[in-house]
């Protein structure tokens, strides 16, 4: 990423152009079907049944989709009893949430279904995108182009990964909801690819193509530019009812009063007529906030799963997948001052590790409370936290190995391999995901 970096900021130099964002985003022409990918439509979702079972994919690169890929093949192949037959666990997934290189492994699931397990390696994975895409930085066109490098990472996407697949697309039936996740780099706010965010800009998503999203929730700053999207104001005359109930509860609510404060600035009448996405990690580095802000803004569990139809579960399951690492610094190896390099990284490593530290501690609180939320006289709801990451493999040699993997969109097939491997080893030797599934009869 570092590479990239310096190569994108060297041709920047060269150029001297103002660049400009490609605008994708369709205005409302009316109604919105009631078939958009939003988090209240019943078509394309799972029947909840007695599991509410949320993935949560982390940023990192082609680190955090291998990684999280490895999970995905776990689940794939534990077994729970479901009304009275057995089941493959992934099939339970009602939700993941994802940001940067998590998004690539769940909008390519929340595309093409169990086809992941057939070609996702070889389409995504296994390539060498961050080569491709430093070649393209370099073809001489490209120092004359006005779109700027984001664009060409699209082109790529639908290309090698994607297709031309739209949100409407993404609606296959009995699929989860994939939410994928960006930040608004004006106003700080975390962005979700469904139609209730896609309300406040009076645009439809299920035009919107995937690999923008995608490339969105990844796209580092510098390294690319932001992906735009242009906030019409056709529909401004009326918030959404949702916004309108929250914005009454924000009293001795911080965490709320941000949120909304947040949401609320797509209404702002001067200055605020394109939104600029650029890497979901930068506001939520896990994927975890999504869930969070979603439930919170609409009141609380028991509020949101009455608006998006689900009974009472007997279980409330967040997996949190944490593709980040802890690199021994080479700095301390030596009395010679860090490099910039190493200090940007440095500090950029501690901002991260203290900011999901803060993540995973409200997720656990919230997910508490949201199931005596939930839970009825005779009948608890069960929660079921279960996080995983680099830093709990136990073999010293394989978490050097691991930890010694760079956020890049380029891994040798072997770190591919041990990340996979990894991953579903994680999972499976997870004490809460042990408890989970003998108290729901699961099997390996």
């Amino acid at each position: 990423m570092l590479k990239l970096m310096s190569v994108a900021f060297g041709l920047l130099l060269l150029s001297g152009c103002a660049s400009y964002g490609v605008i994708d985003n369709d205005e409302q022409t009316g109604v919105v079907s009631t078939q958009a990918y939003s988090l209240h439509t019943g078509k394309g979702r799972r029947d909840a049944g007695d599991i509410v079972l949320t993935l949560a994919f982390s940023g990192g690169g082609t680190r955090a989709a291998a990684l999280s890929y490895g999970v995905m093949q776990e689940l794939r192949d534990t077994t729970v009893m479901v009304k009275g037959h057995r089941h493959s666990l992934l099939d339970e997934v009602d939700t993941i949430s994802s940001v940067s290189g998590g998004s690539f492994t769940s909008a390519y699931y929340g595309l093409y279904g169990d086809r992941i397990f057939k070609d996702y390696e070889q389409a995504f994975l296994r390539r060498n995108v961050e080569g491709s895409l430093i070649r393209g930085l370099f073809n001489p066109l490209r120092l004359f182009s006005r779109t700027g490098r984001t664009e060409m990472a699209i082109k790529y996407y639908e290309k090698h990964v994607f297709g031309h697949a739209t949100f409407a697309d993404m609606q296959r039936q009995g699929g989860p909801l994939i939410l994928i996740n960006a930040s608004d780099l004006g106003y700080g706010v975390r962005f979700t690819f469904v139609q209730e965010y896609f309300n406040l800009l009076c645009s439809d998503i299920s035009t919107y193509p995937v690999a923008r999203a995608v490339t969105a929730s990844s796209a580092v700053p510098v390294v690319f530019n932001p992906v735009v999207l242009e906030n019409y104001r056709s529909c401004k005359g009326q918030k959404p009812e949702w916004l309108l109930a929250a914005m009454k509860r924000t009293a001795n609510n911080p965490q709320l009063s941000q949120i909304v404060e947040g949401l609320n600035s797509y209404y702002k009448e001067d200055n605020r007529q394109y939104a600029h996405f650029v890497d979901g990690g930068i506001t939520d580095n896990l994927g975890l906030r999504a869930p969070y802000e979603i439930v919170t803004t609409f009141g609380g569990a028991r509020s949101y799963m009455k608006r998006v139809g689900l009974s009472q579960p007997g279980s409330v399951v967040f997996i949190s997948v944490d593709a980040s690492t802890s690199p021994e610094p080479e700095m301390d190896s030596s009395r010679k001052q860090p490099s910039i390099k190493e200090t940007i990284g440095a500090i950029s490593d501690a901002q991260l590790h203290r900011y999901n530290t803060d993540t995973l501690e409200l997720m656990d609180h919230s997910l508490k409370r949201w199931s005596r939320e939930l839970s009825k006289q005779g009948k608890r709801v069960k929660p079921y936290f279960i996080k995983l990451g680099i830093d709990d493999i136990r073999q010293p040699a394989e978490l050097h190995y691991l930890n010694q993997i760079p956020t890049s969109f380029s891994l040798s097939d072997e770190q591919v391999d041990r990340l996979i491997k990894a991953g579903r080893e994680l999972l499976r030797n997870n004490p809460d995901y042990k408890r989970f599934l003998a108290s729901i009869g699961g099997a390996r």
